[in-house]
């Protein structure tokens, strides 16, 4: 890990922090491949449930570092970037993104479950004003959260549009004044880790994401069927139920490392 991450874990929550300040942590290529590894290193620990990624300071991060000079896009070369994929993990991953975010962190953070804004935050894809394109698949993906048009009307003017908007255009799931934002994320990280069932909520995540690439509802629904079948081979079902009837907090028996079906199981 590179020190401008800074990683805190507790009670099955782990913090990211881009840790940049007085740069508005601007990505340098070591603190995207480092974002990356700390990502897989915490998907592979079981005892984390959920990662929250946030920014220091007042922006969450304005984008790719061209204080070095040149276009800023050497990190492109490297494929490491190119396999940033965090809906293959099986952890969620909820943005808490506290200020602007801009370029390649906006579209990183289109790759993750969940995003709360600050309703005030100022965001772009400004890549056509810099004469690039789009990156991190989010060719792929913005059509996906908010439409084809709206991710036209985004991409191709490389307008800035606030947390309000995003969050009624639903690139966000909620826009909060801006010192909400962190708690409010980290809120719902700590219910996630304390109620929900690990294997459940990597079969489900996995799932959603899966079918969210099928164009076919009818295989859509072999894939979804697959899945519920190899859930009643487990005890998780009968836990469920019998601690909501006692009315006590449940004790999952099956971690998230556990083996999926293969149909949601891309390369493990």
């Amino acid at each position: 890990m590179v020190t401008d991450l800074l990683v805190d874990c507790d009670a099955g929550v782990a913090t990211v922090t881009l840790n940049r300040p007085d740069r508005l942590n601007a990505l340098t290529q070591p603190m995207i491949v480092g974002l990356w590894e700390t990502f897989t290193e915490l998907d592979a620990a079981d005892d984390v449930r959920a990662i929250v990624v946030t920014g220091a300071g007042r922006a969450f991060s304005s984008g790719s570092d061209l204080s070095a000079g040149g276009d800023g896009q050497a990190f492109r070369k490297d494929p490491v970037v190119y396999r940033h994929r965090a809906w293959e993990l099986r952890t969620p991953v909820i943005g808490a993104i506290n200020g602007a975010a801009v370029g390649v962190a906006l579209t990183m953070a289109s790759q993750w479950d969940i995003r709360y804004v600050a309703e005030d935050a100022k965001l772009a894809f400004p890549f056509t004003r810099r004469g690039v394109s789009g990156e991190a698949h989010s060719a792929w993906i913005l059509p996906r959260l908010v439409g084809l048009s709206r991710a036209l009307e985004l991409m191709i003017s490389g307008r800035f549009f606030s947390g309000a908007e995003a969050a009624a255009i639903g690139f966000a799931a909620r826009a909060l004044p801006r010192d909400e934002v962190l708690p409010a994320a980290r809120e719902l990280a700590l219910d996630i880790a304390t109620n929900t069932s690990p294997a459940m909520v990597a079969a489900n995540k996995r799932l959603l994401w899966t079918c969210a690439q099928e164009t076919d509802a009818h295989r859509g629904g072999e894939i979804e069927q697959r899945v519920y079948d190899w859930v009643r081979t487990l005890d998780e079902p009968a836990e469920g139920a019998k601690s909501f009837l006692e009315r006590r907090p449940p004790c999952w028996p099956t971690p998230k490392s556990v083996a999926l079906p293969a149909v949601i199981n891309p390369a493990d």
